[in-house]
């Protein structure tokens, strides 16, 4: 309980405070001294009797809305929506670094330095400007230097109609297909680790061995149809087909995939008519338009990454083994499961 100069304190403090937040927490108090419903005031009984116990020990600093930062700001806020506009509508180019095109903390603490003559002491407030001009981190991909801009909007249109009746029709199955070679080459990604550690990996310096895959996505299940071979050729497309085709032996198959050469192939093709597959091929250097390219990228971070591989075999089931067990909710141009 208050005693009686705590209850005056309390009660001068209720009349001559500005702030609804702090009324409301003294109010609480009040009410909790007098048996009342804490309902009104949105705060816990727990609540309460925190603040009353802090009151008793610190007075009306009890109450007060400790959430400002009093710290000096270094950047206003119209100064820093011109920094997110500046971010959504240049690149480094535009800014003297002719061979960066891409945004770094590095390039835009320099930028901001000469502009606003404004040092950010931690990385964390770059970052805090990058997310407000809605950036995320990525590592950049890759894009051919032959790629063909018009070329795959060309594309997207003539067979939009087509991939939207597809996706409509429930006795259609389409499939994206594509290859990749897994070798005993150690692959790295980032990871945390302990402050004033170093990862060590093992890395294989005898002749790599490798395998091949051929993936195969199901865009409207998110089923995928992973086959190790030993290398890739007609021959091993037109088996792969067949297996394919045994997946879905009473459904239409519409198979997207690449323009390589053991596609085309006649010993491919003819299995192709066989088994009654109807095939559109991406335009050529696009694998950004290909979602099995995202299911490779998943699969080898789940198990291949940051790993000694002294035996390929092993190592290969078990990555087939986890692409067939795992469902990937890619979308093919725009089109997603049904």
């Amino acid at each position: 309980m208050l005693n009686i100069l705590q209850r005056a304190t309390l009660e001068a403090f209720i009349r001559e405070t500005k702030s609804s937040q702090e009324m409301r927490r003294a109010l609480a108090v009040i009410n909790l001294e007098d048996g009342l419903d804490l309902d009104l005031f949105d705060i816990s009984t727990k609540h309460a009797q925190r603040l009353r116990r802090v009151f008793r020990n610190d007075g009306v600093e009890a109450f007060r809305d400790n959430r400002h930062n009093n710290q000096k700001v270094l950047l206003t806020k119209k100064e820093r929506d011109a920094v997110s506009t500046m971010l959504r509508t240049s690149t480094p180019n535009d800014h003297g670094y002719s061979d960066s095109p891409f945004w770094s903390t590095r390039i835009l603490a320099a930028v901001i330095e000469l502009k606003y003559r404004v040092r950010f002491a931690s990385k964390t407030s770059y970052y805090l400007l990058f997310r407000e001009a809605t950036f995320t981190f990525h590592l950049p991909g890759k894009k051919y230097e032959k790629a063909d801009a018009a070329a795959v909007i060309i594309w997207k249109n003539e067979h939009n109609s087509r991939l939207k009746e597809a996706f409509a029709d429930p006795y259609t199955v389409i499939l994206c297909e594509d290859e990749m070679v897994l070798t005993q080459a150690t692959t790295t990604q980032k990871v945390w680790i302990p402050q004033g550690t170093s990862p060590a990996i093992i890395e294989t310096n005898r002749s790599r061995k490798n395998r091949s895959f051929y993936g195969f996505l199901n865009v409207k299940s998110g089923k995928e149809h992973a086959f190790v071979t030993e290398r890739q050729t007609m021959y091993e497309t037109a088996k792969i087909l067949a297996k394919v085709r045994k997946c879905y032996p009473n459904k239409r198959i519409l198979l997207i995939w690449d323009g390589a050469g053991w596609h085309r192939g006649s010993v491919a093709q003819a299995a192709v008519k066989k088994l009654h597959i109807d095939t559109i091929h991406f335009p050529p250097y696009s694998p950004e338009l290909n979602p099995q390219e995202h299911v490779w990228k998943e699969g080898r971070s789940a198990v291949t990454h940051n790993r000694h591989i002294p035996n390929i075999e092993p190592v290969a089931r078990e990555f087939a083994d986890h692409l067939n067990s795992t469902i990937y909710h890619y979308s093919l141009l725009d089109f997603r499961s049904i």
